[in-house]
């Protein structure tokens, strides 16, 4: 019997050891070109757990995201927050964009954000800026994925990283 309990306790510690969830702190940025509509067009997924977090410890809002007391003021500081931390640059220059909005899928909040008025041709570079929730969470990676035409390029942004560039 004390042999088998310490066999029970080998075999369970090593299971214990990993069952605490590990929490990735990443985000996921599409930008495309749509020539449809001569923009960038640009969606970013956020963990909601993360945005609540983040909302409550920089500007004392219980945001409550995608339940049905969410606060009246969460989307005016999400966007304020995202206009400090995201920045756009069209070959070289700071490009002003428009926050279209937000939604909820699933567990994440997906923003969407466009660059109107684009002329393909003329563009020879675009530069991505992504510092969110790099300034709560040490670890978080933001992963950017360009799209333009037949160009294509992926970019993990860390702290020490926070800029990605497409060149045409």
């Amino acid at each position: 019997m004390k042999s088998f309990k310490k066999f029970l306790i080998l075999l369970v510690l090593p299971l214990l050891a990993f069952s605490a969830a590990h929490k990735f702190y990443v985000s996921v940025t599409n930008v495309n070109y749509s020539e449809k509509d001569k923009a960038i067009q640009i969606t970013s997924r956020v963990f909601i757990d993360d945005l609540d977090k983040l909302l409550l410890e920089r500007y004392d809002v219980k945001s409550k995201l995608a339940t049905e007391e969410e606060s009246p003021l969460a989307d005016e500081y999400l966007e304020k927050y995202l206009r400090s931390k995201f920045v756009i640059e069209v070959n070289g220059a700071n490009a002003s964009y428009d926050y279209i909005g937000k939604k909820y899928d699933a567990d994440v909040v997906v923003f969407y954000i466009e660059v109107p008025n684009i002329d393909l041709e003329t563009v020879k570079s675009v530069q991505i800026e992504n510092e969110m929730l790099m300034d709560l969470f040490e670890d978080q990676q933001n992963v950017v994925h360009f799209k333009f035409g037949f160009d294509k390029k992926s970019l993990v942004l860390v702290k020490s990283r926070t800029k990605g560039m497409l060149k045409l």
